[in-house]
C-alpha cells in the first residue's frame, strides 16, 4: 500500500512536469532547465519503475497465497461435510467449486485488486492535482463522471448474471467430464462415446453463450467510457484552450493539466474494465461462500468425549432413522453386541442394512433413540475419535492412484515397513504384492485399476488389519467377486476379524453360517435373530432367502 502511494505520487509528478517544461523551455527559453528537466524525468521514470515493480510483486504474492488458503479451507469443509452433502452434490459441481470458482476469485484478489488499488491511488493524486491547478476547469471536467459511474454499475449487474450462469455451466461440464471418465468402461461396452461427446460439447455450447453474452457487454463499456473521456476532454479543450488566449491562465499550466486529466480518465476508464472481473469474482465468491457457511459434521457433533480403546458392548436402543423426513427406513431397532461377538445382517435390498451400520460410524445422524458403546452415548464422543475405533471393508473398494504401501499405510500413517508388510501377509496379498513389477511401490492405478477385484479388496482388507481398529464393518465385501477370489478374501476376513466387534452386511448366506448371531431386516425392522441353523429351524423369513439361494 505504501509503495502504491508513491507511485500515485510519482504519477502526479509526471503531470507536473509538463509545465516547466512548456513555460520555462519554450515560453521563457531557460537553457539550465533543458539539463535539469531530462535528467529529473529519467529519474522519476526509475523511481516509479521500482515502486511499481515492488507493490505488482507483493499484492501478486498476497493474492495467490489468499487464494491457495481459501481452497485449502474449502477443500477442507468439504472433506468434513455429512455424506449427505456429497449425495445431493456431484463431484463435478465440487471440483468446479473448488478449482474454477475459486480460480475467478484468484483473478479478481489478486490482479484485478492491484490495479484497482492502484489506480484508485492514481486517481486521488491527480484530482488533488487538478483541482490545485484549477479548481474551476475541474469541475467542468467532471460533468460526465456521473454517467460515467452509472454505467459501471449497470454493466456491473449483467456482468454478475451472466458470470453467475456461465459458472454453473461450467460445473455441469465438470460433471459430465468426471463421470463419462469414470465410467468410461460403460460408455464403451454400449458405444456411447459420440453420445457423451455431444452431451459435453452441449453444455460446453451453453458456456460459450453466457461468455459471448459477456464478452458483448464488455466490449461495449470500455468504448463507452472512451466516449465519455473524449466529450471530457474536447470540453476542457475548448474552454481552458479560450483561457490561455484570454491571458487569464499559461500554456505550461492549461497542458499540465489537460495531461493530468488524461491520465485521470485512464484509470477511471480501467475501472469499467475491472468491473468484469470484479463481478465474476463477486459471483464465483457467491457459489464458494455457499458451501463454506454450511455447518460441517465438526460444527453439527457437539461431543468432547473421547471413544474408549476396549469396546465391550454396542447397543443399539429405540433407534429409528428417516432420510429427507420421509417414511422411517430403521424403526425401533433394539440390540446389544458384546465384545468380539460378529452380527451378520440381511434381508432384501432397501430393508435398511447398511443404513443401520453406518449409524454406528455416525454417517449419518440418528432420528430417534441411542447407539451406546460401553453405556455412552455415541454423540457424545467426538467424531475423530470414534471413527479411529471403526474399521470399515465395503463391496466398493476405494483405493488411491499411488503405490501399493501407501495404500495399506492409510490405515494408519505412523506405522513402520514390518508392520505393512505384516499387514498384507495376514490379508493374504503379500504373494501378488511380490510378483508386481515393483512390488510395494507399485502404482495400482485410479480406484486400483491395475489390479483385480480380489487383488484390490485384499489391499483394503490389509489396509483395516493395519488400523487395528476394535469395530468392524464389512460391508458385503465378497459379493462382487468369483468364488476363488471369494476363497483368498474370505480367508483374509477370518484373520481380520479376529478378536474384534464385527458386523457383517451379506447378500451370500454361505460366507455368514459362521457368524455368532445373524439378524433379518425386512422393512427397518429386526424380523428374526439368532444362528444359522437356529433360523433354519424357525422355517421363517432366513429360511425363505436360504431356500432362493
Amino acid at each position: 500500500m505504501i509503495c502504491m502511494v508513491i507511485f500515485a505520487g510519482l504519477s502526479t509528478t509526471q503531470a507536473y512536469i509538463i509545465k516547466p517544461l512548456l513555460d520555462k523551455i519554450f515560453v521563457e527559453q531557460d537553457a539550465s532547465m533543458l539539463k535539469i528537466l531530462p535528467l529529473a524525468l529519467v529519474l522519476l521514470f526509475i523511481v516509479k519503475g521500482i515502486f511499481q515493480f515492488i507493490y505488482s510483486y507483493m499484492m501478486e504474492e498476497v493474492g495467490f497465497t489468499i487464494i491457495k488458503n481459501l481452497r485449502v479451507k474449502l477443500f477442507e469443509h468439504v472433506m468434513w461435510q455429512p455424506l449427505p452433502f456429497f449425495h445431493k452434490n456431484s463431484t463435478g459441481e465440487l471440483v468446479s467449486r473448488i478449482m474454477n470458482d475459486v480460480g475467478l476469485l484468484q483473478n479478481a484478489v489478486s490482479s484485478t485488486l492491484v490495479t484497482i488499488l492502484r489506480d484508485f491511488f492514481r486517481v486521488i493524486g491527480l484530482l488533488g492535482y487538478v483541482l490545485y491547478q484549477d479548481w474551476k476547469l475541474s469541475l467542468l471536467s467532471f460533468i460526465f463522471l456521473p454517467l460515467t459511474f452509472y454505467s459501471i454499475t449497470m454493466f456491473g449487474k449483467s456482468y454478475r448474471r451472466y458470470s453467475i450462469k456461465m459458472q454453473e455451466a461450467i460445473a455441469m461440464a465438470y460433471s459430465i467430464l468426471n463421470e463419462t471418465l469414470v465410467g468410461s468402461r460403460i460408455v464403451k461396452a454400449f458405444t456411447k462415446e459420440k453420445y457423451e461427446v455431444d452431451r459435453f460439447a452441449v453444455k460446453l455450447d451453453e458456456v460459450i453463450y453466457f461468455t459471448l453474452k459477456d464478452a458483448k457487454m464488455r466490449s461495449f463499456a470500455r468504448p463507452l467510457m472512451e466516449v465519455f473521456g473524449g466529450l471530457g476532454i474536447a470540453l476542457i479543450m475548448w474552454y481552458g484552450g479560450g483561457q490561455v488566449l484570454k491571458g487569464a491562465s499559461t500554456p505550461g499550466t492549461f497542458f499540465s493539466f489537460l495531461a493530468a486529466l488524461v491520465m485521470l480518465y485512464e484509470p477511471i476508464k480501467n475501472l469499467s474494465g475491472m468491473n468484469n472481473a470484479i463481478q465474476q469474482g463477486a459471483a464465483a465468491a457467491e457459489r464458494v461462500f455457499a458451501v463454506l457457511d454450511m455447518p460441517g459434521e465438526r460444527e453439527m457433533s457437539s461431543g468432547t468425549a473421547l471413544m474408549p480403546d476396549s469396546v465391550k458392548q454396542i447397543e443399539f436402543r429405540d433407534v429409528s432413522f428417516n432420510y429427507d423426513e420421509h417414511e422411517n427406513v430403521l424403526e425401533e431397532i433394539n440390540l446389544t453386541v458384546k465384545c468380539g461377538e460378529i452380527v451378520a445382517i440381511v434381508g432384501i435390498s432397501g430393508g435398511g442394512k447398511t443404513t443401520l451400520v453406518n449409524l454406528v460410524p455416525r454417517f449419518y445422524d440418528l432420528g430417534k433413540g441411542s447407539i451406546l458403546v460401553n453405556g455412552q452415548d455415541i454423540r457424545s464422543i467426538t467424531l475423530q475419535s470414534l471413527r479411529s475405533k471403526i474399521a470399515i471393508v465395503s463391496q466398493e473398494t476405494i483405493l488411491f492412484n499411488d503405490t501399493v504401501y501407501k495404500n495399506i499405510a492409510y490405515g494408519d500413517m505412523e506405522c513402520t515397513e514390518d508392520q505393512v508388510i505384516a499387514a498384507a501377509e495376514s490379508a493374504y496379498a503379500l504373494d501378488f504384492i511380490k510378483q508386481l513389477p515393483e512390488g510395494f511401490e507399485t502404482i495400482i492405478g485410479e480406484s486400483g485399476s491395475r489390479l483385480s477385484g480380489g487383488q484390490r479388496q485384499r489391499l483394503s482388507i490389509a489396509r483395516a488389519l493395519l488400523k487395528n481398529a476394535p469395530i468392524l464393518i464389512l460391508d458385503e465385501a465378497t459379493s462382487a467377486l468369483d468364488t476363488e477370489a471369494e476363497r483368498e478374501v474370505q480367508k483374509a476376513l477370518d484373520n481380520l476379524m479376529k478378536n474384534r466387534t464385527t458386523f457383517v452386511i451379506a447378500h451370500r448366506l454361505s460366507t455368514i453360517k459362521k457368524a455368532d448371531r445373524i439378524l433379518v431386516i425386512q422393512g427397518g425392522r429386526i424380523v428374526e435373530q439368532g444362528s444359522h441353523e437356529q433360523l433354519l429351524e424357525k422355517k421363517g423369513v432366513y429360511e425363505r432367502l436360504h431356500k432362493l439361494q
